[in-house]
């Protein structure tokens, strides 16, 4: 279950608006480092929108990982199943979602939300009677 999701779909319009208008660079935008896209290709899941900067292929969303995720390394990729397993066990992480193009390089931050056992949940114990 996904909490406190936040959409960046605002400042993305307004970043390639920017882009488009001549005001930000190719280079500040179109910069993927290799470990981003590796992570793209191996963790991230398809999409059937263009790529908005060079529209040669569709983008590739990756979903990061980050907090206190029992045994998972913080900062890590991971795919969809992953992340809907480890919201189970887990206690609160936060997902990050970066759309991906591995042709042009481009990354965006389009959302993230906050997975996992909440804090302060508690579970309850079965009382033998």
């Amino acid at each position: 279950m996904q909490r406190q999701l936040v959409d960046y779909a605002l400042a993305r319009r307004s970043t390639l608006a920017r882009l488009r208008a001549g005001s930000t660079a190719l280079e500040g935008v179109c910069d993927a480092d290799t470990y981003l896209l590796r992570a793209a290709k191996f963790h991230g899941t398809g999409t059937d929108r263009p790529c908005p900067v060079c529209r040669k292929e569709q983008v590739t969303l990756v979903s990061w990982v980050f907090g206190g995720v029992g045994g998972t390394p913080s900062g890590t990729a991971r795919t969809e199943n992953e992340i809907v397993a480890l919201a189970t066990s887990s206690p609160e992480f936060t997902v990050h979602v970066v759309e991906v193009c591995r042709t042009c390089r481009w990354n965006y931050l389009v959302q993230s939300y906050v997975a996992g056992v909440p804090r302060g949940a508690t579970k309850r114990r079965r009382v033998a009677k």
